[in-house]
């Protein structure tokens, strides 16, 4: 499955006639919703350099990705007017902005709007929809629109948009890293992308802070009778470890390390809400339909979900039988 060249033309007919472009990203930005909100943003720059292009996140760029060229200018909610235009990018659903409420005029017709998105959640609920649920990225899916209406990529743009690429196949390292990947990586470089300062910035640079945070995730890990690996944080980790809820991003792939683990979660409180976050390595798990049971959603391998709550311990207790020789103790049963 790829992009429809209608689709895209679509795209490039509504975008050329707005008066002002709004790109937004959903909340709590990763590398590719980050790198597909800046990298397009500046491509639209580049086509229609008498359009104005802002560049909207309900949240602020983690530290991580403040390399990229344009991250300073991200700004909160925006103010909408007629003649505009809006892109989502990697949202597979209005409330994944957290906008949904305070702007229902970006959802409901209102404003005429793109959804670039690889989701395959996606409620479709833009007026075009540049989805493709067999791509590792949003940013993939931009690459695939520049090359069918032969658009120009420069250095700036190809960085953000190859930062989008290596953040969601882990390092080229993950199940989705297909070879559609590695010739959108070698499209990115050709044009310019800045390949070791992403690196250094997302694959081999943290803070204190991260570690401390990373420290009591994988000191809280807990094996279920279910095969799963699961680790919670709450808000007091936060405070202790001095990390920001960005900072836990990246956890879970070594939660994901335990081996003989039919999936993996970190589930971590924040601001009234309890975020959970899920992966597998096996072709017989779906963590997508895991996610879908709290109204959550992704990828087969790759999901999450968001409930209103807090996070309580739990231990259970259980007697067994003593075996001769032995003294009769109590053991802990996991939940």
């Amino acid at each position: 499955m790829s992009i429809l060249r209608k689709d895209a033309e679509q795209m490039r007919s509504l975008l050329s006639q707005a008066e002002r472009i709004l790109c937004i990203c959903h909340r709590n930005p990763d590398g590719d919703a980050a790198g597909a909100l800046l990298g397009a943003g500046m491509l639209f720059e580049h086509l229609w350099p008498d359009i104005p292009v802002s560049f909207h996140c309900i949240d602020d760029m983690p530290d991580m990705l403040m390399f990229l060229p344009g991250s300073v200018r991200v700004q909160g909610a925006p103010e909408t007017r007629e003649g505009d235009c809006t892109v989502f990018f990697d949202c597979a659903e209005p409330k994944l902005t957290d906008m949904h409420l305070t702007h229902p005029q970006l959802f409901d017709g209102t404003i005429p709007s793109v959804v670039v998105d690889h989701h395959p959640s996606n409620t479709m609920f833009g007026s075009v929809h540049l989805v493709d649920s067999s791509a590792a990225s949003s940013c993939e899916i931009i690459v695939d629109i520049v090359d069918q209406l032969q658009w120009e990529l420069t250095p700036d743009i190809a960085t953000c948009l190859l930062t989008g690429v290596y953040t969601d196949t882990g390092g080229l390292l993950h199940s989705n890293t297909t070879s559609t990947v590695y010739r959108t990586v070698a499209r990115l470089l050709r044009a310019g992308a800045r390949r070791q300062a992403i690196v250094q910035a997302v694959f081999r640079t943290a803070q204190a802070s991260t570690l401390r945070l990373w420290g009591r995730v994988l000191e809280n890990i807990q094996i279920t009778e279910g095969g799963g690996a699961i680790s919670a944080v709450r808000e007091s980790d936060f405070r202790a470890t001095g990390a920001d809820y960005s900072q836990l991003t990246g956890a879970i792939d070594y939660v994901n390390a335990v081996p003989g683990m039919r999936f993996s979660m970190v589930l971590s409180e924040r601001g009234g809400a309890v975020k959970g976050s899920l992966r597998t390595l096996r072709e017989d798990i779906d963590v997508s339909a895991m996610a879908g049971t709290f109204s959550g959603g992704g990828h087969r391998k790759a999901a999450g979900f968001s409930v209103q709550g807090k996070l309580q311990p739990e231990v259970r207790w259980k007697v067994i039988e003593p075996t001769e020789g032995t003294e009769e103790q109590p053991t802990v049963s996991l939940p």
